[in-house]
């Protein structure tokens, strides 16, 4: 029965193949059957890093001094008019969400061989402002959270931390002025669930660090609590 159960489900799949193809998230050529959300070219062509398996690496670096974070990393390199800046616009602009998923699914398997990021009690995302989620329809960053959060086994907590004020674009500010465009941003919900626990906050891509710096911060206020991060991508 179990085989049978098995056979017409892969007969349906087929179908439905040829009715809406599935793409590649990276490149949209079309994906062979029972694949992953990558094609295996852009699969092995992903910009990966290894900070994962360093104490220090370039994305500690970027908060050294600044905070005390307990380890950080980012699944890839992001390179103007690369695989990873075309995934990001996909994800962001274009509304493919699963791009999101399916990398944290990716980077939690990696994550959970760490052993620099034992003992994480919840994931949380950098959040969007309420107006801007509406807009855009989704959060990025907790798309990426849901990923690693299924891969890795450990809750995503999506309310726990919310965008109060809705501040400029950051795209073009230095890293002191992206700090103070970030002051008394974000407030946490109920803080004394978070007592004593080591929080593995996410974004999409690190550029100078204010956002997430800023985030860490307001968290680090609560007795006890550790952080540490994680994205996507890094800028160069």
């Amino acid at each position: 029965m179990a085989q049978k159960t098995h056979f017409f489900r892969r007969l349906s799949d087929d179908f439905f193949s040829l009715l809406y193809p599935r793409l590649c998230l990276a490149c949209g050529r079309d994906l062979p059957p029972y694949s992953m959300s990558f094609c295996i070219r852009c699969k092995l062509d992903l910009p990966e890093t290894d900070f994962h398996l360093l104490e220090e690496n370039t994305f500690t670096d970027r908060f050294w001094g600044r905070l005390p974070l307990e380890a950080g990393a980012a699944m890839l390199y992001f390179r103007k008019h690369g695989l990873t800046q075309q995934l990001m616009h996909n994800l962001k602009y274009r509304g493919k969400k699963e791009v999101g998923t399916e990398l944290g699914r990716l980077y939690g398997h990696q994550l959970a061989e760490s052993p620099f990021l034992k003992g994480l009690d919840v994931i949380m995302a950098v959040p969007l402002h309420a107006k801007k989620e509406r807009w855009r329809g989704f959060n990025q960053s907790d798309c990426f959270a849901q990923g690693l959060s299924e891969s890795m086994g450990i809750p995503h907590w999506k309310n726990a931390l919310i965008r109060t004020l809705s501040t400029e674009s950051q795209t073009t500010k230095s890293r002191f002025e992206r700090l103070e465009n970030m002051q008394n941003a974000f407030q946490i919900n109920h803080p004394k669930r978070l007592r004593r626990k080591h929080i593995l906050l996410v974004d999409d891509v690190l550029t100078t660090g204010a956002t997430l710096e800023a985030c860490a911060l307001k968290l680090l206020e609560i007795p006890e609590t550790r952080v540490s991060m994680a994205t996507i991508a890094i800028a160069e």
